[in-house]
């Protein structure tokens, strides 16, 4: 039997549809039009008066949630990490590896790996689309929290293990492109098809520029673990800024970086190349206290993660940080949900399946009011939260 989705507006994110009717087969959209261009079909309703329809969330960049660390990569882990998350209209995400021990990021990436081959059979919890590797080939200077003594080189040698242990499920990779090797990995991890996001790096600009022609296509938390911009020295930040093909991501808690600067980033990198990511770590969603975070603990205080006086990761939600671009840059709804739907799936690859209301794709849904806040969130056509 069909499901039937209706709602006062959806967002594709691309356009705008008044009184949408979306029909789900098999966990999928068969069907999505206008209740003004079609009659609603027989079938199971799910009717949300009032409120907008919109892609489920997909956050690239996070460590933990409810109170476990994605580097635990167990069941159990992952489990009440994927129920928070789809609190908060995410049904998509990479779990973020952190620098540690190399047998630890193995252990790791053995089990993220298994868990993403049956991810499918998680219903209603947000599905991990692939791994997202931050450390350990990051800059001394810029490590933040990471572990110096846990650093390594790049080298296609040495990332292949990783991505064998992985499963091939690596998806991205953050990386400092001024390090030895970090180029010929770049390049290496490219014909593998993943992505490397340029991040914790002093590059210069001409070694960003090295970094982005090997094949790097993304920048990790901009700003945060950066080289900072300076008018005579650009670095990695004016590589970054200024590049139409490359995408980037950023912490809009107002924590991380200043909303103002988060509107310098929006007007730099544009609605279809900005990309909101969390950085969440196991702490979000719970009461304040020390949380681990890989193999350290973090004190959470007001909504401050540190470490030795350093921010480490964050307690953001990602309708959160939406609604803070919203807010803090003035965005539209329309516009503001493209930043953590569209824009994603289209660096990973992935808008055929998911990012984009459309038929064929994932009836992964979020049910939003006008301001933002998640009311509901569906995933293969079923409430989950």
């Amino acid at each position: 039997m069909f499901t039937v989705i209706t709602a006062a507006r959806l967002v594709t994110p691309v356009e705008w549809i008044e009184s949408p009717v979306v029909t789900v087969e098999d966990g999928h959209i068969t069907a999505l039009e206008s209740r003004r261009a079609t009659e609603i079909p027989a079938g199971r309703l799910l009717d949300f008066p009032d409120l907008i329809l919109a892609p489920g969330f997909i956050d690239i960049h996070i460590h933990g949630g409810a109170g476990r660390d994605a580097m635990e990569a167990s069941e159990s882990a992952l489990a009440q990490i994927e129920l928070q998350l789809v609190k908060h209209g995410v049904t998509a995400y990479l779990p973020t590896t952190v620098t540690a021990p190399h047998e630890r990021i193995l252990g790791a990436l053995d089990g993220l790996g298994k868990s993403i081959t049956t991810a499918n059979r998680n219903r209603g919890r947000a599905c991990p689309l692939g791994i997202h590797l931050e450390g350990p080939f990051i800059s001394h200077e810029k490590r933040g929290v990471h572990p110096p003594e846990n650093l390594l080189q790049p080298s296609p040698q040495v990332f292949d293990r990783f991505w064998q242990t992985s499963a091939g499920n690596i998806s991205m990779m953050t990386i400092a492109p001024e390090l030895p090797g970090a180029v010929e990995t770049i390049r290496h991890a490219r014909k593998l098809g993943v992505h490397s996001s340029l991040g914790h790096s002093n590059a210069t600009y001409k070694e960003a520029q090295s970094g982005i022609s090997a094949g790097a296509d993304h920048a990790t938390h901009t700003f945060n673990a950066m080289r900072p911009l300076d008018h005579r020295d650009p670095g990695i930040l004016g590589a970054v800024l200024e590049n139409n093909k490359l995408t980037a991501d950023i912490i809009a808690d107002g924590i991380h970086v200043h909303p103002s600067v988060l509107k310098l980033f929006l007007s730099a990198k544009g609605a279809d190349r900005a990309i909101l990511i969390t950085d969440a770590i196991s702490a979000t969603g719970m009461p304040d206290g020390i949380y681990k975070l890989g193999g350290f603990e973090v004190q959470v205080s007001n909504g401050r993660c540190e470490y030795q006086g350093k921010l480490a990761g964050s307690v953001l939600t990602l309708d959160r940080a939406i609604r803070n671009v919203m807010a803090f840059a003035g965005y539209p709804l329309q516009q503001a949900v493209k930043l953590a739907t569209l824009n994603p799936a289209q660096r990973l690859g992935i808008t055929d399946r998911r990012g984009l209301l459309a038929p064929g794709r994932r009836a992964d849904l979020v049910v939003l009011t006008p301001e933002g806040q998640v009311a509901h969130t569906i995933i293969g056509g079923e409430i989950a939260n």
